[in-house]
């Protein structure tokens, strides 16, 4: 099945947000659940990585986006699922993801900063749940979950991060986060001492709510087995941030 689709299949709507700064940013949205349901809906931003980067709006959906909505239409869970996509040769975050380190920059890239302003847009518009706003990413789109967390902790109430990594430095303020990290114990793209160093720093810093998983023998592609376990994402939509207004 090609991409474009895919996009058919999943009933997505292909939409662009316009940033108050004058930019644009591609990007899919799917609601899921009864839409008579009177509760607010959860809110879930997707981060694909770097090979699904482009401007034809469907190609971010190749990774995740079935297993995103064929759990949450099986568990009939109320939430807005959001996929933007990084334009070409654009990133989620200004570092490399071959390092083996690095600082977070001053000011997110212009696309991360375009994909936060449209979940925050999307929260107020669609009516959603303040206590249920999520995110997760993989490879590229994992680096850009780790800097969207540190950028605005108050706002996650949990998030998956797969074969990425954030700085260190960040650890403190994402102690109160539930985070579930995953990667391969033999990746070759990113390095797995990314996502070990993230673990280790929050858990240096009192955090308790972080949980790693690491795949033996798996090399980059992590991602499939961890979305294909519902367990997974039955525990990310169980999570409530509490005392959250909204914003």
């Amino acid at each position: 099945m090609s991409e474009e689709n895919l996009a058919r299949k999943l009933g997505m709507m292909q939409k662009t947000f316009h940033a108050p700064d004058g930019g644009t940013l591609n990007y899919c949205m799917r609601k899921t659940g009864n839409p008579g349901d009177p509760s607010g809906a959860a809110l879930l931003m997707f981060l694909h990585g770097a090979g699904e980067r482009g401007m034809e709006n469907h190609r971010q959906l190749v990774h995740c986006a079935a297993d995103l909505v064929e759990f949450c239409e099986a568990e009939q869970i109320k939430a807005v699922l959001l996929f933007p996509q990084c334009p070409p040769e654009k990133m989620w975050i200004h570092a490399s993801w071959s390092l083996p380190e690095h600082t977070i920059s001053t000011e997110p890239t212009p696309e991360l900063k375009h994909a936060l302003e449209l979940l925050e847009s999307t929260l107020t518009e669609e009516n959603c749940d303040p206590e249920r706003v999520y995110i997760s990413g993989i490879s590229m789109g994992s680096f850009g979950t780790w800097d969207a967390l540190s950028r605005r902790p108050e706002l996650f109430a949990g998030a998956i991060a797969i074969c990425g990594g954030g700085d260190v430095h960040q650890a403190p303020k994402l102690t109160e986060i539930p985070i579930r990290v995953f990667h391969g114990e033999v990746d070759s793209a990113v390095m797995v001492k990314r996502s070990r160093d993230m673990v280790k720093a929050i858990q240096a810093a009192g955090g308790t709510k972080v949980f790693y998983t690491e795949y033996p023998g798996v090399n980059h592609n992590s991602w499939t087995q961890t979305y294909a376990d519902h367990e997974n994402l039955r525990w990310l939509f169980s999570q409530r941030r509490k005392n959250c207004g909204r914003i």
